[in-house]
């Protein structure tokens, strides 16, 4: 393990970093953050990183652009202050949703912000969950593509009375086969799959259940919720169409805008589940379960 390692932290999840420093048994590093009267970000480095491996810890979360010119201001100021090497880790990846063209006229955001990552200094990037794992192509440098599933799975185990017989692990859309499949793996559950479909953003609608639920409990796996639209609907849908037993969700990016929180209140829905990637307080049916352990271990193996 080097000794000349620095960890900083911008503003939009300073807990996170915190843990994760704690973790990792470093201090967190000093970089001073404010903005000028026009609302500029102003960054100083308030340490000295010359010859050292220095981590920039940061979700893209609302407010978005901020925090990304927070990010992309730190890792230019951190470079000049002579580091050797540094690591932008990004819990969670504002844009994400926007990796590919569906209609003419469409940018690709997700490989625009990829770009200027790249482009700020950063030397490699560590993500957490992405939402199509296409983008780590859109990185000119190393992507270190970590999940939280080993921790959902755990804490799906300690459900009293787990029996994984009478789970199933429910992908919300086709999309989602993949990385459910692999889920349910972790389980030892059967899937089933939700065909919908999504008129506009944040509006769908469930057309098929594929897979049996009848009489089971559900859990339901997901990258991100945001307005929690399709993710209620799909729960009413397994509970009142398929016969489901329980509903349990399951996400790793807790955008949560708008009618979020009403709608995750749902009788349909007994728990929620989320990864601390971005800041939320527990609530009602919300539990919260950190990544913290996991993206500390991935930053011991670049140390």
């Amino acid at each position: 393990m080097q000794h000349n390692i620095k960890i900083f932290s911008g503003l939009s999840n300073l807990e996170l970093s915190k843990k994760i420093c704690s973790s990792v048994g470093v201090e967190l590093s000093n970089l001073e953050i404010s903005r000028f009267k026009d609302g500029e970000i102003s960054i100083f480095v308030n340490e000295n990183v010359k010859n050292s491996h220095c981590f920039i810890i940061q979700s893209l979360c609302s407010p978005v652009n901020d925090n990304l010119m927070e990010l992309l201001i730190s890792i230019d100021a951190i470079k000049r202050s002579h580091a050797s090497r540094i690591t932008a880790v990004i819990p969670y990846m504002g844009y994400s949703r926007q990796e590919r063209r569906c209609k003419e006229g469409d940018p690709i955001s997700a490989r625009l912000v990829s770009k200027m990552i790249s482009f700020s200094g950063a030397d490699d990037v560590i993500l957490l969950d992405l939402h199509a794992d296409q983008i780590e192509g859109f990185f000119d440098i190393p992507v270190l593509h970590v999940s939280s599933f080993e921790n959902f799975a755990n804490d799906i185990k300690d459900i009293r009375g787990f029996n994984s017989e009478d789970f199933v692990v429910v992908a919300p859309d086709v999309g989602a086969a993949k990385k459910t499949r692999a889920f349910s793996k972790l389980l030892g559950c059967n899937m089933a799959i939700i065909d919908k479909n999504r008129s506009k953003a944040n509006c769908s609608e469930v057309m098929n259940i594929i897979g049996d639920v009848s009489s089971k409990n559900v859990i339901l796996i997901d990258d991100i919720i945001d307005t929690a639209g399709t993710i209620s609907n799909a729960a009413k849908s397994l509970v009142e169409i398929a016969g489901a037993k329980d509903v349990y969700i399951y996400a790793t990016h807790a955008v949560c805008s708008g009618p979020a929180f009403e709608r995750l209140s749902s009788s349909y829905i007994k728990q929620v589940v989320f990864s601390d990637s971005i800041p939320i307080s527990p609530c009602s049916n919300i539990r919260v379960v950190s990544i913290s352990n996991i993206l500390s271990e991935k930053i011991k193996t670049l140390m």
